[in-house]
């Protein structure tokens, strides 16, 4: 079917749905099936090979173990059958910078949600006004204020069509009810917020 046909916006997502360092935890599966009972397909790589943490550190450690261009060659395996399926990135903290590096990498890409998490920009990526939505804490110490604001603007010089919601008070991944950081208020605020990004795209 020509692209041209496809409606514009609307109807189910396929969305890759990436974890934080804690690694495929039954929080990312429960954020999964928020997805899934709005109408879109989820897909949930796991990066880990089936090892979680628990605890930031004790996940860096595994993420460090494993190394980023090894993450990255896990990440686009995983991804790579559903590119022509209204593809849209997604992830959690460091998820969430896996997502945005295979978005700006996809021609085809839908959309990128990114839930806590950023990541370094090269300087010659290029999209056409890749929608692009980002929930952080605020402040946030893995996301300062400096650095959002300069990714703002690296992003916004890319193509991309950038929204920023920040929370003040919560914890880092406030949307984890597993974690210290779980904020119930800003949890359900952002996934209103990202269902309603999610259903325009």
């Amino acid at each position: 079917m020509p692209a041209s046909t496809e409606p514009a916006t609307g109807g189910p997502l396929t969305i890759a749905l990436f974890h934080s360092v804690y690694g495929l935890r039954p929080a990312v599966h429960a954020a999964a099936d928020r997805l899934r009972a709005a109408g879109h397909e989820v897909v949930v790589p796991d990066l880990f090979d089936g090892r979680t943490a628990a605890s930031a550190p004790d996940g860096m450690l595994i993420k460090d173990e494993i190394g980023k261009e090894e993450l990255l060659k896990r990440a686009i395996t995983a991804v790579a059958p559903y590119s022509d399926r209204r593809l849209v990135y997604a992830g959690l903290s460091f998820g969430g910078a896996v997502a945005q590096n295979l978005a700006l990498g996809d021609e085809k890409a839908r959309g990128l949600l990114l839930l806590h998490g950023t990541s370094d920009i090269a300087e010659d990526a290029a999209v056409d006004d890749l929608p692009v939505q980002l929930h952080v804490a605020d402040p946030d110490p893995y996301e300062p204020h400096d650095w959002l604001n300069a990714w703002y603007l690296r992003m916004r010089r890319a193509g991309a069509d950038v929204e920023v919601y920040r929370y003040a008070g919560a914890g880092h991944l406030f949307t984890d009810p597993d974690l210290p950081d779980y904020d119930a208020e800003a949890a359900e605020r952002t996934w209103r917020t990202a269902l309603g990004f999610l259903a325009g795209l």
